[in-house]
Order: C-alpha cells, then structure tokens, then sequence
C-alpha cells in the first residue's frame, strides 16, 4: 500500500480533474455534444499524458528535492528513480496507445506533439524563465488532442478556451516562482487552489459558450481536486 500511495503522490493525482475537464471542453467544443465513449478513451489517454509529466518532473528534479523537498516519494527513497522512470514510460506508452484507438488520427499525431513538450518541460524547467510558456502550452495542447481525436478539426473556439487556460497556467507559474522565492510560504496553500480553479475556469467558459449547466462539471471537478489534494500532493 505504501508504494501505490508513493505513485501516487509522485504523479499528483489529485489533479487528475482538472484535466477531465480540459478534455470535456475540448470534445464538447469541437463536436458540439459528447459522446461518452471517445470522451472516456480521451479522459484516460491524457490522464496518463497527464501523470507520466509528473513522474518525470519528479526524476528530473531529485537533485533539487533531495536538499529543498526530503520528503518527497523519489528523495524519501519511497520510488527509486528507475522506478519512476519505468512507470513514467509505461504511462506514455498507455496514453498514446489509447490515442491510436481514438476516433480520428490527428489526436495522435497531436499526442506526440503534446508529449514532447511535456518531455522539454521537464528537461529544461529549472532556471529556465521560458519554461512557463512550455507548461502552459501542455495545459493548450490537451484541447487540441481533444478536438482533434473526435473530430479531425482544430475549431477556432476550441483554441480560443484552451487560451484561456494557457494564460491561466502562465498566471499559476509565476505566482508559484514567487512563494518559491519567499522565505515562508504563503499561509494559504495558494498553488493547490489555483490548480482546483482550472476545473471552475473550464466550466465558467462552458457556461458561457454551451450551456449554464456545464458550470456544475466546472465546480464538482475544482471541489474533487481540491478534496483530493488532502490525501495526495497536488503541487
């Protein structure tokens, strides 16, 4: 049981919502309605996607963890870094796997897109003032992999609200850069209530673009987070 909950803090878990809620914008914009069974295929492809980014940022950052965050699972010696890196292959494997069964080949064309930047992210985020624009562009890209898996098009008003949330991420990095630099942290955890707040954003934007009712996703997806995160890291 120990180690299922090391993988599972290792790749924040409990911010899995956020990114259903990505790919419900995503599908629903682009095809006008959802079907449940490419959006369950897509939900599960870019969780993996999703949680193989966390794992990897962990394995890229131990050196970092080991003397800033001890208690993390790969520097508390609860994963080891083989371990991680196994299991951060093993999701991207699954994820464009399901990709490949998706209705339309664009999403995984696309996928690898996606991967790749979550891959440079990882690589290359520490002192990298630029590195911020690469996260936000993940966030984007899941509504591209989205729209184009169901539907082979790339709609305007599919970017338009993968922008949003773009913009959004831009905003959560720097505010995360500054209580890095404070010598106390803020003392409300600020990060994980943003990261919560991607859901809300999403539904705010489907509210407005579909239909009111969409908001209520929007909020139980940012409270399933935000629950989430008391068992599970989230930043």
């Amino acid at each position: 049981m120990e180690i299922i909950k090391a993988c599972l803090d290792l790749c924040r878990v409990s911010n899995l919502p956020t990114v259903w809620t990505n790919v419900l914008a995503g599908c629903l914009l682009a095809n006008g309605g959802i079907l449940p069974a490419p959006f369950l295929l897509l939900a599960l492809a870019l969780s993996c996607f999703y949680l193989a980014g966390m794992s990897l940022n962990d394995v890229c950052d131990v050196d970092h963890d080991r003397l800033q965050r001890p208690t993390r699972p790969i520097p508390s010696g609860k994963i080891s870094v083989r371990g991680a890196l196994i299991l951060t292959l093993m999701l991207f494997v699954t994820g464009l796997s399901l990709l490949a069964a998706a209705p339309n080949p664009g999403g995984l064309i696309a996928g690898l897109v996606l991967a790749a930047t979550i891959i440079a992210y990882d690589l290359r985020h520490k002192g990298n003032p630029a590195s911020v624009l690469l996260m936000a562009a993940c966030r984007l890209l899941v509504f591209v992999v989205a729209s184009l898996a169901v539907t082979g098009h790339l709609p305007a008003v599919v970017l338009a609200a993968g922008s949003v949330q773009f913009v959004y991420v831009v905003v959560i990095s720097l505010v995360a850069r500054h209580e890095n630099t404070r010598r106390t942290p803020f003392s409300f955890p600020v990060i994980p209530a943003m990261l919560a707040g991607i859901s809300l954003l999403d539904g705010i934007v489907l509210a407005a673009l579909v239909s009111i009712y969409w908001l209520a996703a929007g909020v139980a997806a940012s409270l399933l987070t935000w629950a989430g995160q008391r068992c599970f890291r989230g930043d």
